[in-house]
């Protein structure tokens, strides 16, 4: 699983030309599931991705987390997070889970966030968006279940 979480002032989506999820100062998420991905890899990610201290104190360190300053989130599925570039110009997106599995992940993800967060709001799975954000710092952070839950990690 693979969280791409971008800091914004705020952020909107888009689908069929209807703003289908806006916030104000949070994260904005996207999110990859792969074929192998599990409802307990999602509670870890969702755990980690709430706990992180990426929010400044007063004195401007970034010390901490969303409930710390009541931020809100927008979740937005995407599976080009799991492109493979490797071979030539066009991506595959082999490694990408199925839409039915995708989907119902993406939504226990938005389930386990608003248990967490007050303020969730989401994309439309499958939908043509257009996102919308002012990204704060720039701060961008790429989680990868692969990496963060290794034997090693």
């Amino acid at each position: 699983m693979r969280f791409l979480v971008q800091r914004v002032k705020k952020a909107s989506v888009t689908a069929e030309d209807t703003i289908v999820g806006k916030i104000e100062k949070g994260y904005l998420v996207f999110v990859g599931v792969s074929p192998t991905d599990t409802m307990a890899i999602a509670d870890k990610m969702v755990k980690k991705l709430v706990g992180l201290r990426i929010f400044e104190d007063e004195d401007g360190k970034t010390n901490l987390d969303m409930r710390a300053v009541n931020a809100q989130m927008l979740v937005i599925s995407q599976f080009t997070l799991y492109a493979d570039c490797r071979k030539g110009n066009r991506p595959s997106f082999t490694d990408a889970a199925a839409p039915a599995a995708a989907e119902e992940l993406y939504q226990y993800i938005l389930q386990k966030c608003r248990q967490e967060i007050a303020i969730v709001e989401e994309g439309v799975f499958g939908a043509d968006m257009k996102v919308d954000l002012i990204n704060d710092g720039p701060f961008t952070i790429i989680m990868d279940s692969d990496t963060l839950f290794s034997p090693r990690g």
